[in-house]
């Protein structure tokens, strides 16, 4: 194959693994929510969809190399574990409802807790930068 060809296959490849992360964000959506999902996996199902669906990002994406870490490693490892706590007939299923759906829904409480996160974090760093009052 030609090197150009190579480059043309992995980027269909990349697109083709973009598409399925994707579906199987809004397949845990969905799996949170399911009562043929066993507990443990709508939880972890569930954590790991609020935060793929969040607005906001724990890491922003500004943050030279950091800030895509999340999206690259995270998500995805996350996703992998949920996916395999859920049965495989279940995901399947799950599947094919996420691809039926017009739009992707959006995690504003995940958003929400991203931004406390931030504060609180933002807080400690100046409680431990101000020298005590004495």
């Amino acid at each position: 194959m030609t090197p150009k060809r190579d480059g043309a296959d992995w980027l269909a490849r990349a697109r083709r693994w973009a598409r399925a992360i994707k579906t199987d964000v809004v397949a845990l959506y969905l799996a949170a929510r399911d009562p043929r999902v066993p507990l443990a996996a709508k939880l972890v199902a569930g954590l790991v969809a609020a935060y793929a669906l969040s607005p906001i990002d724990l890491i922003p994406d500004m943050i030279p190399v950091l800030g895509y870490l999340d999206d690259l490693l995270i998500v995805p490892l996350g996703i992998l574990l949920a996916v395999r706590l859920i049965p495989s007939d279940v995901m399947a299923d799950l599947r094919v409802k996420a691809r039926e759906r017009a739009e992707r829904p959006v995690s504003r409480l995940a958003a929400a807790a991203i931004v406390i996160l931030w504060i609180l974090g933002f807080a400690l760093v100046v409680r431990m930068m101000v020298p005590n009052g004495t």
